[in-house]
């Protein structure tokens, strides 16, 4: 974290100079930012929708806070009223729901197999963060002592993607990583950590993400025409998508350029960085890039 805070002081200082107010949405990655609220915080008083984090200048989110200086800031947790009509939350809780076989997703699995969630499943905020808080905290412990590096710059599961779903004819490890892929699911699912699919094409990506986490709005009642969220890295809906599908779910992408998602036409993938969710005094939020010209 240490090491992370140093890379990003230019940024949010240079953010913090240029705007008036700055809401911090925690996610997955960025977990640990919530440690100290999430242990000292009433635990009788539901998270619902919106909750307000209070921090301590010597925690992680405190020097966050202290970055962004002269700029108001707020921060709160799992997501934000931005209008009566417009609600933006990260989109983490939908790992718990998505059909992909997504390291997060496993995890999510694991955790309810062991320790159980409501009957029903999860309805209230506080059962999402039962199911996906340990790993988050497993995950941000291994990153604390400098584990699980991976060579290239990439992650397993970005690798695995591409091996999987290589251009023209497939080769025959990418055939045998498929059979294994569908024999390593259905065992998954005999197991209870399911339900999963062993299909990770990009249509199943966007589908499982989607599906997902419209199944979180829904449970947690999420009062809203228009429901933003990021956490799959895929942007839309963009023209010539299946408005259908996303319903009204906004979805404002990724701001990593990884280059095996985006492929041969970094102008015009859905997995290109610079999205963002313009939201004015009413009318649907606008989703824009603010990259493309550069």
């Amino acid at each position: 974290m240490r090491d992370a805070l140093a890379a990003a002081a230019p940024v949010l200082r240079e953010l913090g100079g240029a705007v008036g107010e700055v809401v911090v949405v925690p996610g997955n990655h960025d977990h640990g930012l919530l440690r100290g609220w999430l242990e000292r915080r009433d635990a009788a008083v539901p998270l619902g929708l919106e909750s307000t984090v209070d921090w301590d200048p010597r925690e992680g989110l405190g020097a966050v806070v202290d970055q962004l200086a002269p700029a108001r800031v707020r921060v709160a947790y799992p997501g934000v009223w931005l209008r009566d009509d417009v609600y933006a939350t990260h989109g983490h809780y939908g790992d718990r729901h998505n059909t992909v076989p997504i390291l997060e997703r496993l995890g999510a699995g694991a955790t309810v197999r062991v320790a159980g969630e409501p009957e029903g499943g999860p309805a209230r905020a506080e059962d999402y963060e039962a199911a996906l808080a340990p790993m988050y905290a497993w995950a941000d412990t291994v990153a604390q002592s400098g584990g699980l590096r991976l060579g290239g710059g990439g992650s397993f599961q970005i690798a695995a993607w591409q091996a999987l779903n290589g251009a023209g004819r497939r080769s025959v490890r990418s055939r045998a990583m498929a059979l294994g892929l569908a024999a390593a699911v259905a065992g998954l699912n005999r197991a209870r950590i399911g339900p999963l699919k062993p299909d990770v094409s990009g249509v199943a990506l966007r589908r499982g993400a989607l599906s997902g986490f419209g199944e979180v709005v829904t449970r947690l009642r999420v009062p809203a025409s228009h429901v933003i969220f990021g956490h799959t890295h895929r942007a839309g809906p963009l023209p010539g998508d299946d408005r259908s599908e996303w319903g009204r779910l906004i979805n404002i992408g990724s701001w990593v350029y990884e280059a095996r998602f985006i492929g041969d036409d970094p102008a015009g993938s859905p997995y290109r960085p610079g999205f963002a969710a313009v939201v004015g005094d009413d009318g649907p939020p606008a989703l824009v890039n603010l990259l493309d010209r550069v």
